[in-house]
């Protein structure tokens, strides 16, 4: 598997290009921004774009998603609906985050836990894992045995909850019940910071333990 990592935003949001290196076939998961970025990748990597992944509707995750499909003509895929509102309020978003004025738009499909998504040979399990937001979603490769998590957890900590619908026990059930049930040597891609895995995080990470939150 090809992972190329781009942080994107003055938010550095960890916009991943995954591609099948067998096929070439590939998907951005969580565009932020910066297209200009993410295409010149795309180019210098030599991959055929086939899809948007987003894991949930926050601007910084989702902010370049429309400019990709319609220059790409592929479709955007995920999360789960739940997120709906998230994107019917980008215009609000763009301007409580300090972004660029954008319009309304939404997913050509919308994932529910347990689906499965596919790029050239590699297949993903789909984990919903409200809390961070309603609908937010993982997306789970087993063979390689990592997961693309958005801003579900981090490198010792959690996602924010004090949004609209944002709920701190739900998304510490979720972390509990989809994330570390994960084998330990799982890597924890993050919509932020640095990678870890799931060992590291039972060990050592405060908001999981109980000492913070």
């Amino acid at each position: 598997m090809l992972i190329v990592t781009i942080p994107v935003t003055p938010f550095a949001q960890n916009c991943r290009i995954i591609a099948c290196p067998d096929t070439k076939q590939a998907v951005v998961i969580d565009p932020g921004g910066d297209c200009d970025k993410i295409i010149t990748a795309l180019k210098e990597n030599n991959l055929t774009l086939n899809a948007i992944w987003l894991t949930h509707g926050h601007l910084d995750h989702v902010g370049g998603a429309d400019i990709l499909r319609n220059m790409f003509n592929v479709k955007i895929i995920g999360p789960q609906k739940d997120e709906h509102f998230w994107f019917e309020n980008l215009p609000m978003q763009a301007q409580m985050f300090g972004f660029a004025p954008i319009a309304p738009f939404y997913p050509d499909e919308w994932l529910n836990h347990d689906d499965k998504v596919s790029v050239g040979n590699l297949s993903f399990d789909i984990k919903h894992c409200p809390g961070h937001t309603p609908g937010h979603i993982v997306f789970y490769q087993s063979v390689e045995q990592l997961v693309i998590v958005g801003d579900v957890i981090f490198k010792g900590s959690v996602g924010r909850t004090d949004f609209p619908k944002g709920n701190a026990e739900q998304l510490i059930e979720s972390i509990n019940k989809h994330i570390l049930t994960l084998p330990d040597t799982t890597q924890i891609l993050s919509g932020h910071g640095d990678n870890t895995n799931v060992a590291h995080e039972k060990q050592s990470n405060p908001f999981i333990s109980g000492q913070y939150g």
